[in-house]
């Protein structure tokens, strides 16, 4: 095992310690608690990275609202300060197959290896206890608006929610000022879709009316 898994300043990256999941797992499906349990005390910020990480990429209408709902458990338990989470037995029965998390690792391990570089401790109250209630509650809300089953409307949300993620994972509180910006920002661009939205209904329904 790579020995920066137990230096506490500079944590093995989550790429990395998926692959090492991956290798000692049996099963060819792992629950969501049992990795959990192996992420160990990077649960939080590595469950909240890979449900967001699904939710970046653009999905079919209505699909949304399953993917976002892993995210909505496990924010809800980091307001509540549980020491570990806890999944509905149907939803931790479905968890996630080795070959999912292989392609996550594809995805991710190349921007990982070029941005962990700039992922260090830093402003360790913005990742303390106290705090990571706090991104829970902010990473609740945004879950909230990633399950709006409009296209695209998750995206933005969603990659908010993986800024928080890398931030509890690193212990990065710079990362956590930058994720709390890219949430008003993903706020604001909802805001700003959902008001277009409407604006070409109405324009398209007085068209229609005036025919």
């Amino acid at each position: 095992m790579d020995s920066t898994e137990h230096n506490p300043s500079r944590p093995l990256p989550l790429s990395k310690r998926l692959a090492q999941i991956i290798d000692e797992t049996k099963d060819e499906r792992l629950s969501f608690t049992d990795l959990a349990a192996k992420l160990q005390s990077r649960a939080w910020g590595g469950l909240l990275f890979i449900f967001a990480a699904i939710n970046v990429l653009p999905l079919p209408p209505g699909t949304s609202v399953f993917f976002a709902i892993p995210l909505m458990i496990v924010s809800a338990q980091m307001v509540l300060g549980r020491s570990s989470p806890w999944f509905p037995a149907r939803i931790d029965r479905r968890g996630v197959r080795k070959t999912e998390l292989e392609r996550l690792i594809a995805k991710i391990h190349g921007v990982e290896a070029r941005i962990e570089r700039v992922l260090k401790p830093r402003l360790a109250s913005l990742t303390a206890p106290t705090a990571t209630r706090i991104i829970g509650a902010v990473c609740f809300f945004l879950a909230l608006l990633a399950a709006i089953p409009i296209p695209l409307f998750h995206i933005a949300p969603a990659a908010a929610i993986l800024l928080f993620g890398l931030a509890l994972i690193y212990r990065d509180g710079a990362v956590v000022i930058v994720a709390a910006g890219a949430a008003v920002l993903s706020l604001a661009l909802n805001v700003l879709l959902v008001g277009s939205g409407v604006a070409v209904l109405n324009y398209l329904a007085a068209a229609w009316l005036h025919r």
